[in-house]
């Protein structure tokens, strides 16, 4: 079974979670093209780091789900930063350093996010419906939210499209208090 983020939900409204996100380590490719072609130009990156691409040549764990994250204050509708989560209780320090000088491994803070899952190929079509669906529940609830969106998908790319499972994923800013 492929390890997935650590997460434990503090909250749960009819249309989404309130997560906490565990501080962890992700390898991050930065890709200008559309939706549909980021991950997989990036997916290559990625896999060849955790494949021994690195100055260790040392093999990590696969883990779940893979993101792709754009930020809506982008000037370019077009960038995507597409990553891998590492292993729980990774750090910056423990993990060899890429080969690939698009690799960057960052770490990330606790974190407060909202999220919901769906099933169905993570298409930019069903992904953009989702995510304005997501924002508008969460606006109900006084939630207010970062303008970064991630997608994130558990499924390899072969696994028949309505068995796929996804998540839509958003950093809270703000939650007024219930």
């Amino acid at each position: 079974m492929t390890q997935r983020q650590e997460f434990r939900v503090l909250r749960s409204y009819p249309d989404f979670e309130v997560r906490e996100y565990q501080p962890c380590v992700i390898a991050e490719v930065r890709v200008s093209a559309d939706y549909s072609t980021a991950a997989s130009r990036a997916f290559s990156s990625l896999f060849g780091y955790i494949s021994k691409g690195n100055k260790s040549s040392e093999k990590i764990a696969m883990t779940a789900p893979v993101i792709a994250m754009q930020k809506e204050s982008s000037s370019d509708s077009d960038e995507w930063y597409v990553s891998f989560v590492m292993p729980s209780g990774s750090t910056v320090g423990h993990l060899p350093h890429p080969n690939d000088p698009r690799v960057v491994l960052r770490e990330v803070d606790t974190e407060m996010c909202i999220a919901t899952s769906f099933r169905g190929r993570a298409t930019a079509e069903l992904s953009e419906k989702k995510i304005s669906q997501l924002r508008s529940a969460a606006a109900k609830e006084n939630i207010a939210l970062s303008d970064e969106t991630r997608i994130c998908r558990f499924d390899p790319p072969f696994k028949p499209g309505f068995l796929q499972y996804n998540e839509i994923v958003i950093p809270a800013r703000y939650m007024a208090s219930s």
